[in-house]
């Protein structure tokens, strides 16, 4: 095939091109949290110069924050998405709906480590602003649809627990010897019916 018979690449919109740079932010703010990530490295990710970077979103705290509300807007959503579907808050199957729903998420580790990176970093005054309203967000549906707070707080605080469970990689090493094992018990009992959602087959070693 000559040059003259290959296909046309297609020019990428604006949106896509942003979303492109969200994505590969996504990633690169997973890896090294918001201090340990400049825009050059999320340039890289993203294949684009990093003045590029900083002309979309202007500096690197404006570019985590938007990071940051995209993943936690995905949580949002999917909760908001398992509600609409018909939702009973005096139903334990409804609220384990909710679990599974969070659960598949979590199976992201770039959405959960961009959110626990985001609650880390809460020094930064702004971070915290943002987390502190996404977080309300999140109370806000499910009080919406009838929590009542007592709920709402056991079940946010089991996802809290899941985070850094998660975090440490603990459902990944159920079956190792020392630390693993160690807190196999534990993750089972915080995961139950969610804990297949996050290990994947021949995940646990």
């Amino acid at each position: 095939m000559t040059t003259q018979d290959a296909a046309p690449v297609p020019r990428m919109s604006a949106a896509q091109r942003r979303a492109l740079v969200l994505d590969a932010a996504t990633q690169a703010f997973a890896l090294g949290g918001y201090h340990g990530t400049s825009t050059d490295t999320v340039a890289k990710h993203a294949g684009v110069s990093q003045p590029y970077v900083v002309r979309i979103f202007g500096t690197k705290l404006e570019l985590f924050l938007e990071v940051f509300e995209r993943a936690m807007g995905r949580i949002d959503r999917a909760f908001a998405e398992v509600i609409g579907a018909g939702f009973d808050p005096g139903s334990d199957e409804d609220w384990e709906r909710l679990g599974l729903a969070y659960a598949e998420l979590m199976a992201d580790r770039d959405l959960l480590m961009v959110m626990m990176h985001g609650f880390a970093a809460g020094g930064i005054e702004e971070i915290a602003e943002r987390s502190r309203a996404c977080m309300g967000a999140v109370f806000t549906t499910l009080h919406d649809a009838g929590g009542d707070e007592e709920r709402i707080r056991d079940f946010v605080a089991q996802g809290m627990l899941m985070n850094v469970l998660l975090s440490m990689r603990a459902p990944e090493h159920l079956d190792e010897e020392g630390a693993g094992r160690a807190v196999a018990p534990f993750t089972v009992c915080a995961f139950g019916d969610a804990l297949p959602f996050v290990i994947g087959p021949g995940e646990a070693s």
